[in-house]
């Protein structure tokens, strides 16, 4: 009987204002070809990410070789990514990229601790592709449904990663639900702002 072949994880759409807070990665089983997961704090569990936002900053942070670092924010923070040798078509994205320019980001989420102790997180990409804002505009909108589910469905007492969710981070999820309305809204200020320059634009004609 052959064996099948391993299905991709699904890719979790999350802000960076939740992304940044999660520092707790698991496996569900010993072996060794089994996947990690990030456990958001709304309880989800991700093994892969999608995001989109505005590429702001790259760096080439690589010592021996090259090894870069993109800068990516969305309207509830900033998320970062590292592409090396073992990303080839992320990191020469990375190198060529003009910021600032939309981009989404296919990725595995990745934890480090530093000197003192704190846990950050940040993206290995899988893929990065330039996108347009309409494109960032619906991602935006459809990861305020995603979190504002999430935080509706959030139940510690009956779910078993929710639970192990309010142990590791406390439970307050009600500040992802007001980060997704925020991040609407900052949707709406956006239109409403280029409405009033195309508006003075046409006067001035």
């Amino acid at each position: 009987m052959s064996q099948q072949a391993p299905t991709r994880e699904v890719a979790r759409r999350v802000f960076a204002a939740e992304f940044n807070d999660a520092e707790y990665t698991f496996k569900e089983s010993d072996d060794e070809r089994a996947p990690q997961y990030l456990l958001l704090p709304s309880g989800e569990r991700a093994n892969r990410i999608f995001v989109v936002g505005t590429l702001t900053e790259t760096e080439d942070v690589g010592e021996d070789s090259e090894y870069w670092r993109g800068r990516v924010v969305d309207p509830t923070g900033t998320f970062y990514t590292y592409a090396g040798q073992y990303q080839p078509d992320a990191a020469a994205f990375l190198r060529d990229a003009e910021p600032p320019t939309y981009v989404a980001v296919v990725g595995k989420p990745r934890t480090y601790e530093t000197d003192d102790g704190t846990v950050n997180v940040s993206l290995r990409p899988e893929s990065i592709t330039e996108v347009d804002a309409a494109t960032r505009d619906r991602w935006v909108v459809e990861t305020a449904q995603r979190t504002v589910e999430r935080v509706r469905a959030f139940s510690p007492d009956t779910d078993e990663y929710d639970g192990l969710a309010a142990e590791e981070y406390g439970g307050d999820v009600e500040r992802y639900r007001r980060a997704a309305v925020e991040a609407l809204e900052s949707l709406d200020s956006e239109s409403d702002t280029e409405a009033e320059a195309e508006g003075a634009g046409q006067a001035s004609l």
